[in-house]
């Protein structure tokens, strides 16, 4: 649940205590490091990382003290919402690379209660971007050739855990095999016989019952703003590592803001449990075969955490068109979207069709 606001939440810096200038988070660390003299800060362990009841928060979101008016600016090309850094008025889109202006909104948003710091450092990411460009064999030789100059981001993006209990009652049909003696007329040596043989058969039952699945940590992506299908392919998140949330993780990186809300991001969840429900359903009907009819699934004791993931992010754009290249910050695992060189494709199929010709030609000893 959002609502408009009219202040705004300035985003924090952390002077460093010899020099002045802003400390930044050090990825792999616990401390805050001034990138001009070199100087840490320890970042101090604060409380433990709770799950919330859902219904009670909920109901609650209007007027909880566990919302915040965050001052977000919104692009205008892939609908992300991010921060500025202090005293920048433009940027670029850590998302799409599209350009973004400061024309910033206020959002009462769920304020995040934990997440997972970078482990792996800004050198690293760049390094895994070059090597993974570099080894697309039909990417154009061009983006190959731009693979120093393009931005590496680190971005926190929101998500959605839920654990519930769930309890199913269904119906549906046990199915049991047998055998069955089956005659049949075949024709041999130019007459007619008759032949029997075995024929499995299934024999269906009636079934009903319930059964209880319980869930814990169902991960929701509350981010619109990445390809699904690469996002969650940088699962899975060590999520037993969150870290209760402070502001000196995000110094030096952008932090989404989600755009799935909790109860949307609850619907999704649901989707996500099913499949192990109905497995539960099968296995509790039993027999060879397993028809389900109908469910009616209850969610109890339902509660849920808003953490943030760590990625490293490039997106690039090659011919008017965006192309983007993540990093589980926390794992390494790279997922990426590339354009393919169709010089180079057409070239590789003739070289395949050339040589498949030449091998022809000698096994048939030259007389092709």
């Amino acid at each position: 649940m959002e609502s408009p606001a009219t202040s705004t939440s300035a985003q924090r810096q952390f002077p460093c205590k010899d020099c002045g200038a802003n400390l930044v988070f050090a990825p792999g660390t616990n401390a805050l490091t001034c990138p001009y003299c070199g100087a840490a800060n320890e970042i101090e362990a604060s409380g433990v990382v709770e799950e919330l009841d859902f219904n009670h928060h909920f109901a609650r979101l209007a007027n909880h003290e566990q919302t915040e008016e965050r001052l977000a600016v919104r692009c205008n090309t892939c609908g992300a919402e991010t921060s500025l850094a202090e005293n920048r008025t433009a940027d670029r889109c850590p998302f799409c690379g599209g350009g973004i202006v400061a024309q910033a909104t206020c959002r009462k948003l769920i304020k995040p209660r934990s997440l997972l710091p970078f482990r792996i450092t800004h050198k690293e990411a760049g390094n895994a971007f070059k090597q993974w460009i570099t080894s697309r064999w039909f990417a154009p030789s061009e983006l190959k050739n731009r693979a120093d100059r393009e931005q590496i981001n680190g971005v926190y993006i929101p998500c959605w855990t839920y654990d519930a209990q769930t309890t199913t009652h269904y119906t549906g049909q046990r199915g049991e095999d047998y055998w069955d003696t089956e005659t049949y007329t075949a024709f041999e040596n130019g007459k007619h016989v008759t032949r029997t043989r075995q024929v499995k058969k299934t024999r269906w039952y009636p079934a009903s019952g319930t059964v209880q699945v319980p869930f814990d940590d169902v991960l929701v992506l509350a981010s619109q703003s990445l390809p699904r299908g690469y996002a969650e392919a940088l699962e899975p998140w060590d999520l037993d590592q969150l870290t209760p949330y402070r502001d000196e993780y995000l110094s030096g990186f952008v932090a989404e803001s989600y755009q799935i809300g909790l109860p949307e991001g609850f619907e999704l969840a649901k989707g996500m449990m099913e499949p192990a429900i109905r497995s539960a359903i099968r296995r509790d009907i039993g027999g060879d075969h397993q028809r389900i009819h109908s469910m009616d699934t209850h969610y109890d004791n339902v509660t849920f955490k808003h953490a943030l993931l760590p990625i490293w992010i490039s997106a690039y754009r090659y011919h008017q068109k965006t192309f983007r290249f993540l990093i589980n910050a926390r794992t390494g695992e790279v997922q990426g979207e590339r354009p393919w060189s169709w010089v180079k494709i057409t070239l590789a199929v003739l070289g395949a069709l050339l040589a498949a010709v030449i091998v022809m030609v000698i096994a048939s000893g030259g007389r092709f």
